[in-house]
C-alpha cells in the first residue's frame, strides 16, 4: 500500500463498523483537532498476530482516562476490531493504529464533556521505521526541547498532544541528516527519542533512563525482561548527558522502531556491537514466534 494516507484502498474500523478507507473522515470542528483530546496506540502484527495486543488495548483505555474521557468500547471489543481490520485488508504483517478522540458535538471550547468519543482502527504495511539504520546504526540529533515535568502533563498517557515537540524535533533532526532526536528531561537528564526509549551498554551491563516523566514503552519492558533472562544486569536510573561519552553501545526500542542500533548521538559515537545485535535478533525471534 502506498500513496497519501487519506487516499488508499481498504477498510478502516470506525465507531463500531468497517468503512471504506476514503470515507473514514471527521468534521473540521472535531474537538481533538483543536485541543488535542486524543490518545492512540501503535502496534505491529507479525504472521497475523499483534504483538502484546491486549496490553496495547488496555493502555489505550488508561490513556483516555488520563485525558478525562472514557472509550465507549471494551478491551475485548477493540481486540476483535483489530483482527477484523487485519482480515478486511488481507494483512498478516502490518502496523496497526488505534485512536480514540473527542469528536464534534455541542461543545467547542476547552471543555468538551458533551461531545461524543470516537474510535478508529487502521492497519497498513510498514517496513523498518529507521530504514537501513537497523543494520548500521541510527544517527540522532539532540533536541532543543525537553520532556516536561509530570506536574505539567499526563506523562504516562500515549496522548497526541505530547508528540508536538517530537514532530518539531524530528523535523530539525532530519534537516541535519539524522534519523531522530534525543530528548533530555526537564531536569536535564537523558530521557528518550521522539518515539522510542533508549538503552546504553557499558562494561557488559545495560543502562536505561528511569521512565518517571515519559512513557514506559511496552517494547522497553519486553527488552528489559529479555536482558534479565539472559543474565544481563540492567540499571534503570538517572543518566546525565556527560555520561554519553563513556557508553560503548546504544539502541532504541519501540513498537515502530523495534530494536534499532544507534551509531551516533550528537558528537558521541557508538559501536553496533554484539549485545545490540543479539537483543535485536532475540526480539525479532520473539515477536515472530
Amino acid at each position: 500500500m502506498a500513496g497519501a494516507y487519506d487516499d488508499r484502498d481498504g477498510k478502516i474500523w470506525m465507531d463500531g463498523q468497517l468503512v471504506d478507507w476514503r470515507a473514514a473522515n471527521v468534521h473540521v470542528l472535531t474537538h481533538a483537532l483543536h485541543y488535542a483530546s486524543s490518545v492512540f496506540e501503535g502496534e505491529r502484527a507479525y504472521n497475523g498476530k499483534i504483538f502484546l495486543s491486549r496490553k496495547h488495548s488496555e493502555r489505550l483505555h488508561f490513556s483516555a482516562g488520563e485525558l478525562d474521557f472514557q472509550i465507549p468500547y471494551t478491551v475485548d471489543e477493540i481486540e476483535a476490531a483489530k483482527m477484523d481490520v487485519l482480515a478486511a485488508n488481507g494483512l498478516t504483517d502490518a502496523y496497526v493504529r488505534a485512536v480514540a478522540w473527542r469528536g464534534a458535538g455541542e461543545d467547542m471550547g476547552v471543555a468538551s464533556a458533551r461531545n461524543p468519543v470516537r474510535v478508529a482502527i487502521a492497519a497498513w504495511e510498514w517496513g523498518s521505521y529507521y530504514g537501513d539504520a537497523k543494520m548500521k546504526g541510527a544517527k540522532l540529533d539532540i533536541s532543543k526541547w525537553k520532556r516536561p515535568s509530570p506536574e505539567t502533563i499526563p506523562v504516562h498517557a500515549k496522548a497526541a498532544g505530547l508528540y508536538m515537540i517530537c514532530t518539531t524535533s524530528k523535523h530539525a533532526a532530519e534537516a541535519k541528516g539524522c534519523s531522530d532526536a534525543l530528548f533530555m528531561d526537564y531536569r536535564g537528564y537523558v530521557a528518550e527519542a521522539t518515539g522510542a526509549n533508549i538503552f546504553f551498554v557499558k562494561d557488559g551491563e545495560v543502562h536505561t533512563p528511569k521512565p518517571d516523566c515519559f512513557l514506559n514503552g511496552l517494547t522497553r519492558q519486553t527488552v528489559i525482561g529479555m536482558l534479565e533472562e539472559k543474565q544481563v544486569k540492567v540499571h534503570e536510573r538517572v543518566i546525565m548527558p556527560e555520561e554519553l561519552e563513556g557508553f560503548e553501545q546504544c539502541w532504541l526500542t519501540g513498537t515502530a522502531a523495534e530494536v534499532t542500533p544507534v551509531g551516533q548521538i550528537g558528537d558521541y559515537n557508538f559501536e553496533v556491537g554484539a549485545m545490540t545485535r543479539d537483543i535485536a535478533q532475540s526480539y525479532e525471534d520473539l515477536v515472530r514466534a
